[in-house]
């Protein structure tokens, strides 16, 4: 009982900390003295001069910080006050299909310079710099994250009105049907995005991932594991070394309680990209969630050896550690 009693202690001391401690973290986040710079270059390895690259960090907390960057006549971008964690870069350019990348910056240590390689945009594909078309994404995107389906909906599809070649945006226009229950016609969307996935040279692939792996949301939500581990097969066969879609599916099962499927998954992106500490930190997770606290510790630990020591995340989970350890 008395092993029992702790347990739960220690369990509400981690919800403590993960719903509190970051808060608390997060003051200044986003802010700092880091730095990080690279090469923004085309497929034959040339300078692009002028690409637009965009970071902004990955909280909400820390108010939507974004800051821009255009490349020199050596096709070089830097950026400097960055604070420490995980950002989202995203680089473009006339006539090339954008760029997204997750990066984690340090401040404590040099940040690797990143080299940025642009491909062709495909035929009929096209880079979105009108302001009022963004804004639509936007506010469909608070929506959707709101409930509001209905409305993210319409948004979506004034959108894709406006914008006819960015088919990308089927995907969230089908996962708007799939949380309104309209399964039939969130997945005779899907199927349409890996359609026009066959013509897209520089995303085709990673649409088609992503809209397998929707697919196979779709049954996991219905409680057919067997038909969902086929789509979500499917996607990651389809890229087989791309980190991030292992990690994405991974992220769906484990949202939805499915501790197995996605240890397996979060398992491939990390022998994908060993170094990558964001699977190994939701390896941890699941390990917690499992009530193996040995080999969640293991992953926790293993988790602080490649995060930036810097990193709000780091002290997080050194709580976490020092909590399930007593």
């Amino acid at each position: 009982m008395k092993r029992l009693n702790r347990r739960f202690i220690s369990m509400a001391v981690i919800l403590f900390f993960l719903f509190l401690g970051e808060s608390l973290l997060l003051a200044q986040a986003g802010r700092g003295v880091g730095r990080l710079g690279g090469l923004v270059l085309d497929e034959n390895d040339q300078p692009i001069v002028g690409a637009k690259v965009v970071m902004s960090f990955i909280q909400e907390a820390a108010g939507g910080l974004k800051l821009e960057a255009t490349t020199n006549k050596k096709g070089e971008w830097s950026f400097i006050g960055l604070g420490s964690g995980k950002w989202s870069l995203m680089a473009s350019a006339d006539g090339y299909a954008p760029y997204t990348q997750e990066v984690t910056v340090s401040q404590l240590e040099k940040n690797p310079r990143l080299i940025i390689k642009l491909k062709k945009a495909s035929t009929g594909m096209s880079i979105i710099e009108d302001e009022s078309s963004l804004k639509l994404l936007d506010e469909g995107n608070e929506f959707f994250k709101d409930g509001k389906y209905d409305a993210a909906l319409a948004l979506y599809q004034e959108f894709l009105e406006k914008n006819p070649a960015a088919y990308q945006v089927l995907l969230n226009i089908g996962d708007c049907y799939r949380e309104k229950g309209e399964i039939d016609k969130a997945m005779q969307i899907y199927q349409e995005v890996i359609e026009k996935a066959k013509d897209d040279r520089a995303m085709g692939v990673s649409m088609k991932a992503k809209a397998l792996a929707a697919m196979g949301l779709v049954y996991l939500k219905q409680n057919n594991l067997e038909e969902a581990t086929k789509y979500f097969k499917q996607s990651v066969d389809t890229a087989p070394q791309d980190e991030v879609v292992a990690f994405n599916v991974a992220e769906v099962c484990f949202n939805n309680q499915q501790l197995d499927e996605a240890q397996k998954y979060y398992e491939l992106a990390s022998k994908i990209k060993p170094d990558w500490p964001d699977p190994i930190l939701k390896l941890g997770y699941v390990f917690l969630n499992k009530n193996d606290i040995p080999r969640a510790i293991e992953y926790f630990e293993k988790f602080l050896k490649l995060e930036p020591q810097d990193s709000p995340r780091v002290a997080l989970v050194q709580q976490i550690l020092q909590a399930i350890k007593k």
